[in-house]
């Protein structure tokens, strides 16, 4: 059974309603799977205007699945999913024009091309990037492929924050990368949630780097949310999170 952490926000009280208020992305009961067996069970979630939202859970508890159905990339099988306030019905690519973007943890970079031309295959200006990361200046000419694994996620990050873009999801970006270039990584992410009104759904392997980034945190377990709340408040009892992990 779902817990809540303690009274929640307005934000997360409209998700055990069922209703998407005026979030970004708001998915109401979805149930999705592969080849008609389903991962998810029942998950109602949404995301708002400036809202850094954590999903949490271990490894095979859905998360990676959750964000790829709310892309369009693995079908519903019910329920509904809502992007800016209408039934989201179009592919990946579709949503992705709309201000929807994903950015997966394999670093989705033309390894072969340089920096400059990574970021020139982007939504937003090349400058623009540049300004949120100086230091790929100083690589431009440089072959993604050559790139160290912190300068590749630097560089997918600078990519996508430029970009303009309504929503993004986050897919474990700090994995591999040294504790300083995620805080800074996910620094860059929070000051975008501020300033741009930017919504991000995270998801993160260290709990306590996503408690401390994020406003609101949902736990999954077997494809089902069995834990969310404010994340200051869940700040304050991890042990719920580890309860609601095993």
């Amino acid at each position: 059974m779902r817990q809540p952490a303690e009274p929640c926000s307005a934000a997360a009280a409209g998700d055990h309603n069922g209703s998407t208020g005026g979030a970004l992305l708001a998915a109401v009961k979805i149930n999705a799977g592969y080849d008609g067996i389903p991962v998810l069970r029942d998950v109602s979630l949404s995301v708002a205007r400036g809202e850094v939202v954590a999903l949490l859970g271990a490894n095979g508890a859905g998360k990676t699945t959750t964000l790829l159905t709310l892309v369009g990339e693995v079908p519903v099988q019910s329920g509904e999913i809502r992007w800016l306030g209408a039934k989201a019905r179009g592919p990946l690519y579709v949503r992705a024009r709309s201000g929807l973007g994903l950015l997966t943890e394999e670093r989705s970079l033309f390894m072969g091309l340089t920096v400059r031309q990574n970021l020139r295959l982007g939504r937003g200006p090349v400058e623009r990037a540049y300004q949120l990361m100086p230091e790929l200046r100083a690589l431009s000419n440089r072959r993604a492929g050559l790139l160290s694994g912190g300068e590749q996620q630097i560089l997918t990050l600078a990519r996508a924050l430029a970009g303009d873009f309504k929503m993004l999801m986050l897919d474990e970006i700090s994995l591999g990368l040294a504790p300083i270039i995620t805080r800074r990584l996910l620094n860059l992410v929070r000051a975008a949630a501020a300033e741009q009104d930017l919504g991000v759904l995270l998801v993160e392997q260290h709990v306590g780097t996503a408690l401390a980034f994020s406003d609101r945190a949902i736990v999954l377990r077997r494809g089902e949310i069995v834990l969310e709340g404010e994340s200051a408040a869940l700040r304050k009892n991890v042990d719920q999170i580890a309860d609601a992990y095993l």
